[in-house]
């Protein structure tokens, strides 16, 4: 039997293939392109080390794509095969990826929390964890796991700067800005291509209206970023978040096309319909259209594939963004077979991912059609029974923005005074920077001001 690089048991004699699983770990925590290419050695190595098929489900997963469904049970199951002997904690792995691939997200949190309460070193589940609590709108849950894991952490142990980076997003989405702050520059201080620290303390930045630095930060760090995965797409997006603020539209378009969505890039041709970069376009592109931007053809790329994408519902957050597209490029046929393949999902009431998406993502996505359509009372009066559990759908203070912003600007349009107040009182409760100073809510707030 082999062990990880920080000592935990692997079921393997190939010290081989306990490499390759610790290259491949690495690769993950540290967001980089070539992470699934690492695993291949382990395979080669020991074709019935268990850990690695857990790893190769994982990976498929995380994708959150329904056609990645199938092989990644595959995995699952050939991964059960080959753990039938190994440690609790590698059967424990494979029951948490089995809950996962069923949808059954509280049964896998609860499964990751235990593994990583036993063995505080498991820095996988410790990960998984904290990836899939985000996407289901939990930082509480992140936060506990976080701040129960760390202390229990050695500085010198091999991760130990992406749990820092961890905390440092934890603590942000609950509002801690200056813990956050500290335990990510903490683990830049380790990693200076740590993106995942990099951008946690870009959220910070966001939420506290510190634009210019927010620019330096992104600006200063890119040089550490090579090999990368599309998580430096993301924090592109950011660094266009705050020249939006600033109104440089012409910087924000220039980041678009040769940064966050470079459709000639490798990282974007591998997988150019991945959830968070159609995020990032999606919302970019709306906020654009809000403040009467010419995008040009950006939307058809998005919008064709929305089409393809109809009937995927195990990304809730990323459905509004599809339908802004459909929205965007009038496809109204699509967009109502769009809701339609919704409705259908959500009805078969199993999972924890169907009543997200029935309470929470289908009026987010009827309000974006009726905004589109210019039915704008019709878009406030769909949406507006959604907006106090639709954190629920998971993403940032700083994604879910341009959701608040679609209901404000609904709002507006329909001439409805109460729900623009309301709105306005909802987001200076939320976020630290005054209405007055944010693009997307000066014009109403000097509105209703007057």
């Amino acid at each position: 039997m082999q062990r990880d690089t920080r000592g935990l048991p692997l079921t393997t004699d190939s010290a081989e293939a306990a490499a390759a699983f610790d290259a491949t770990i690495e690769g993950y925590l540290k967001y980089r392109f070539d992470t699934s290419q690492r695993l291949k050695p382990a395979f080669k190595a020991d074709p019935e080390f268990g850990m690695a098929h857990v790893l190769k489900a994982a990976f498929m997963l995380l994708g959150y794509k329904q056609d990645f469904i199938a092989p990644a049970k595959a995995a699952i199951a050939a991964a059960e095969r080959c753990t039938a002997r190994a440690t609790p904690r590698e059967q424990a792995h494979v029951t948490a990826l089995r809950y996962w691939a069923d949808g059954e997200m509280d049964r896998a949190l609860a499964a990751w929390a235990a593994i990583f309460a036993a063995h505080p070193a498991d820095i996988l589940a410790f990960r998984l964890h904290h990836f899939c609590a985000f996407w289901l709108g939990r930082p509480e849950a992140m936060l506990t796991a976080v701040e129960a894991t760390l202390p229990r952490w050695e500085a010198g142990m091999p991760g130990y700067g992406s749990v820092l980076a961890c905390r440092s997003f934890a603590n942000e989405e609950c509002g801690n800005y200056t813990v956050a702050e500290a335990a990510g520059r903490d683990a830049i201080a380790l990693d200076p291509g740590d993106l995942w620290a990099a951008h946690a303390v870009a959220h910070v930045l966001e939420m506290q209206g510190r634009r210019g630095e927010g620019i330096e930060w992104v600006a200063s760090l890119e040089r550490h970023w090579q090999g990368g995965n599309n998580l430096m797409h993301h924090l592109w997006w950011h660094r266009a978040m705050y020249h939006l603020e600033r109104r440089e539209h012409d910087q924000v378009l220039a980041l678009y096309d040769t940064g966050f969505r470079n459709l000639g890039s490798a990282v974007t041709e591998a997988q150019p319909d991945l959830y968070i970069d159609v995020q990032n376009a999606a919302s970019m592109l709306f906020r654009l259209g809000l403040h009467g931007v010419d995008v040009g053809a950006r939307w058809e790329e998005l919008a064709a594939k929305a089409e393809a994408r109809i009937g995927d519902c195990l990304s809730a957050f990323t459905l509004p963004h599809w339908m802004m597209a459909l929205a965007a490029t009038g496809r109204w046929g699509a967009a109502q077979r769009m809701l339609a393949a919704m409705r259908d999902y959500a009805g078969a009431n199993a999972g924890t991912n169907t009543p997200l998406v029935r309470d929470y993502a289908l009026p987010v996505c009827e309000a974006v059609l009726k905004h589109g359509e210019g039915d704008f009372a019709g878009a406030v009066a769909v949406m507006r029974p959604a907006l106090s559990g639709m954190y629920r759908l998971g993403g940032s203070h700083a994604q879910q923005d341009v959701l608040e912003q679609l209901f404000l600007h609904s709002a507006m349009k329909a001439g409805l005074q109460e729900d623009v107040r309301m709105l306005l009182e909802r987001v200076a409760g939320r976020h630290p920077v005054p209405p007055e100073r944010r693009v997307g809510y000066a014009e109403a707030a000097r509105r209703i001001a007057h």
